[in-house]
């Protein structure tokens, strides 16, 4: 995205909003947006990354038996960091939520990158899930409180944007780094930058930001019910790999747990639909549940159905995150594209990748049709996932900023680890089929998230 782009007023701007001279990247954001388009940007590289290398992780460290948990359970602790993150927010100053997030972050790579053992590289997965979950609710708290709303759109898009390089030459160098001197460097090179980003982002912070007259005091009730909603979905995810009547008891009450643990984590209304913001969260949890649980097996259907290499097989990631981009600098750009619109494209660009998962695991074809498909998926989330944070902020007073950014964040992880817990258990229980019918099954399941979606997003605005 060029300086340019930056200077237009953007799409859910108020009538009269002007943007200042730079936009995004203009004197007084520069630093700020800078280093927090690179925090992102190292986090793309990191979600793109584990994809990309997870079955040579997994055949390394023997562990596939905690292989869908390797992604479930950071989404699943990354609820805890969320609240926690969104609370300290709303009390003041955000800049001290942000650092211990980052310490956090960077200390799961750590661990992961020198686990000699699967659990061992599941604990440095958690932890990074852990600080990667406040990391979300701080960023989205800092643009509400250093940006103007004619900015908000645009800075949403940089985020976006931050996908671009790791998704042009990440996946691809994640599998080379695997294939040559060991995937734990892919997890041990991220550390330095991350500390980089922070010196240019918590400087400028600290005259930055204004905080909210009057502090809302942390409820531990929300940290425990939090805490409640990462068991659950913990439980949910380890029932995969049960025997027996557990697989199938396990996960029924767990979802139970999960659904009545999140209800004090989002705004009323959210598991009925209500118009408005409720829609606006549930329709984060569906997207991000259908996009991220089929995205676990794209990799390892190319790599175990038709024997690619990791960096070969992460050309499907590279594709969606280069659509993802693409569409999303769309979306900021051009007032036309309404939110009913932003919401339709999306669940269109879902509907037909998951027509092409399904379509190559049914009759094998060639694995490009893979690749394509997913590229459709990147260009419907880059439309409708930006959109969502831009409504959540309008839909937001500076009160409930923390909260609002938490739950959002809350339902993206909520929806996405519940997804992949799901799918983990439909691709055990057809493990033993031959063929790619344990994909079918799994893609099947997105199928009907993304259904809901659609039915989701003529709800997104208020009535």
């Amino acid at each position: 995205m060029s300086s340019r782009d930056l200077d237009s007023v953007t799409a859910g701007s108020a009538p009269g909003d002007v943007a200042p001279p730079g936009g995004v990247l203009g004197p007084r954001f520069r630093w700020t947006s800078i280093g927090m388009c690179l925090l992102i940007m190292l986090a793309a590289f990191e979600a793109l990354a584990v994809t990309t290398i997870m079955p040579e992780v997994s055949r390394e460290l023997h562990g596939d038996a905690l292989y869908a948990f390797a992604f479930a359970g950071p989404l699943a602790v990354s609820v805890v960091g969320m609240v926690s993150a969104g609370a300290w927010a709303d009390r003041g100053n955000p800049r001290n939520a942000l650092i211990a997030s980052v310490v956090l972050f960077a200390a799961g790579l750590l661990i992961a990158g020198t686990a000699s053992t699967m659990p061992v590289f599941v604990v440095g997965r958690l932890v990074h899930g852990l600080g990667g979950g406040g990391l979300t609710v701080v960023l989205y708290v800092i643009v509400a409180r250093v940006y103007p709303p004619v900015l908000h759109a645009r800075i949403f898009a940089g985020f976006a944007a931050a996908w671009v390089i790791p998704s042009l030459i990440g996946p691809f160098i994640a599998g080379v780094l695997a294939e040559t001197v060991g995937w734990r460097w892919v997890f041990l090179g991220v550390v330095t930058l991350v500390a980089l980003a922070m010196l240019m982002v918590v400087p400028v912070m600290r005259g930055a930001l204004t905080t909210p007259q009057e502090t809302t005091p942390i409820r531990v009730s929300r940290l425990l019910w939090a805490v409640l909603l990462a068991v659950a979905v913990l439980a949910l995810t380890l029932a995969a790999e049960a025997s027996g009547p557990v697989q199938w008891i396990v996960p029924v009450v767990a979802a139970a747990v999960a659904a009545f643990a999140i209800r004090p984590l989002i705004p009323r209304g959210t598991l009925l639909a209500r118009a408005g913001l409720p829609s606006v969260i549930l329709m984060r949890a569906l997207v991000a549940g259908t996009f991220f649980a089929a995205e676990v097996y794209v990799p390892r259907i190319m790599v175990t159905e038709y024997g690619l290499s990791a960096a070969v097989a992460g050309l499907a990631l590279t594709a969606a995150g280069l659509t993802w981009s693409a569409a999303s600098w769309l979306q900021g750009r051009f007032p036309s594209i309404t939110d009913l619109a932003a919401a339709r494209f999306g669940a269109l660009g879902l509907t037909i990748a998951l027509a092409c998962l399904i379509s190559t695991a049914v009759w094998h074809l060639h694995p490009t049709v893979v690749v394509v498909g997913w590229a459709f998926a990147g260009g419907g989330m880059g439309i409708l996932y930006p959109r969502l944070g831009v409504l959540t902020l309008k839909y937001s007073t500076p009160e409930n900023q923390g909260f609002n950014s938490s739950a959002l964040s809350i339902a993206d992880a909520t929806g996405s680890a519940i997804a992949l817990a799901a799918t983990a258990i439909v691709f055990a229980a057809l493990r033993l089929l031959d063929g790619g019918w344990p994909y079918v099954g799994a893609f099947a399941l997105t199928v009907v998230l993304c259904g809901l979606a659609w039915a989701v997003g003529p709800r997104l605005l208020r009535r």
